[in-house]
């Protein structure tokens, strides 16, 4: 390992492609969110259902 420092060399398109990537992001941010609240509402709704099926009506 070398201790002097050394000058890094930065790649104008590197910045370039960053830009790019932030968008795309975005809409996956999205369905990911829509996904979520799809299996919450299924967990939510089975939730439901097991404390009805073990709800005693005989009270």
């Amino acid at each position: 390992m070398s201790t002097d420092k050394e000058d890094l060399e930065l790649d104008e398109d590197f910045v370039a492609e960053e830009a790019e990537e932030v968008e795309a992001p975005v809409e996956v941010a999205k369905t990911n969110l829509a996904k979520r609240r799809v299996i919450d509402n299924l967990l939510d709704e089975r939730r439901l259902n097991r404390q009805l099926s073990e709800y005693d009506f005989d009270l």
